[in-house]
């Protein structure tokens, strides 16, 4: 009788030893998903924000920014920050907002032979260079079914301050689809399926003293 207690104590005993082992390997595995829940973003934590980040506090826009200027040679940059100095309404990030705008508008006029447009946008060598290239078009019976798919990049080239007039060449990078068709509409050049890298160097004048705060373009080449 003694001998079967002794073995039903046993026989207790390592069952308990087997459930506290059990139990205890799933209570620490219970815990471990906890620990590491918290653990990693109190480590990952992101670090405080600092000056032109996303995330921190808006500062004042700078006037210059060499990420916006292509050719950042020294003399750019002077050229750049006296046109800031002499006018106070400039700001070089709305410029070149501005400037890919033009660029739009000056490209949909001239290839829809919009003269009045072209007129307020250039000044008068390139609006007789456009307005030229248009009437040669028209005698030709051709028409041009471009489109600007998107303008990849515009950089500042190079400036300079003469006196009052600022002069402010631009690089242009864009994808145009060009398409020229005859009187009958049928297309002779080109596919709007296939749109062409474009690469321009626009430069635009303006007196800083004007009261017209808009820009007209002066010059054209490709790069």
């Amino acid at each position: 009788m003694i001998y079967e207690i002794v073995i039903l104590a046993a026989i207790a005993a390592f069952l308990g030893l087997r459930l506290y082992s059990v139990l205890g390997q799933r209570s620490e595995q219970e815990e471990d998903p906890i620990r590491r829940s918290y653990g990693p973003r109190e480590q990952n934590a992101p670090p405080p924000p600092v000056a032109g980040s996303a995330d921190a506090i808006p500062a004042a826009r700078p006037t210059v920014t060499l990420r916006s200027v292509d050719n950042a040679t020294s003399a750019n940059e002077t050229a750049i920050r006296a046109i800031a100095a002499s006018d106070s309404r400039f700001d070089l990030l709305s410029f070149l907002e501005g400037a890919k705008a033009a660029y739009a508008m000056i490209l949909e006029a001239f290839w829809k032979g919009d003269r009045e447009t072209l007129r307020e946008l250039t000044d008068d060598d390139v609006y007789a260079s456009f307005a030229a290239a248009i009437d040669a078009r028209e005698a030709a019976g051709e028409t041009l079914d471009n489109r600007l798919i998107r303008i990849e990049d515009a950089t500042v080239h190079s400036a300079e301050l003469a006196g009052k007039d600022a002069r402010i060449a631009v690089r242009f990078v864009a994808d145009i689809a060009a398409v020229t068709r005859d009187k009958d509409g049928t297309v002779v050049a080109g596919s709007l399926d296939d749109a062409v890298e474009s690469r321009d160097i626009w430069t635009f004048r303006r007196h800083v003293d004007a009261m017209d705060p808009n820009w007209v373009l002066d010059e054209t080449d490709q790069d």
